[in-house]
């Protein structure tokens, strides 16, 4: 038993930044992998960012290398998604979501916030 709650969304104009949280409750999920998703009307999920509890191995999509990280803190049960240089076509709602292992595929997630609106405006 356990959720995942994202943080940390807003209003931003291009090239601005946010971090976003996402704190788990419940339960600690130190043995899964944590996964960063967008998405916007009309469209699938897509893969943002991914980190391994226990390995610390971090993975980004392409669309977001070098702007987005994602950083763990295992004894707050929390991760976080740094966003730099943020652009209009990042505007989404940011879900966080916890699986046992690390994906780019949104539908082995077993656990997932509510998510949060990010907006970044030219």
């Amino acid at each position: 038993q356990g959720q995942v709650v994202e943080s940390g969304g807003g209003l931003v104009q291009a090239g601005g930044s946010l971090r976003l949280s996402c704190a788990a409750s419940g339960r600690t999920f130190s043995n899964y992998a944590m996964g960063w998703f967008r998405q916007t009307p009309g469209k699938e999920r897509e893969f943002v960012a991914a980190i391994s509890w226990s390995g610390g191995n971090t993975y980004v999509a392409d669309s977001v290398k070098g702007r987005f990280t994602i950083s763990r803190d295992n004894a707050k049960n929390t991760v976080y998604l740094q966003m730099n240089s943020l652009k209009p076509e990042d505007t989404a709602v940011y879900y966080c979501a916890a699986g046992r292992f690390v994906s780019t595929n949104w539908d082995v997630y077993d656990y997932w916030g509510q998510g949060t609106q990010v907006t970044v405006s030219s």
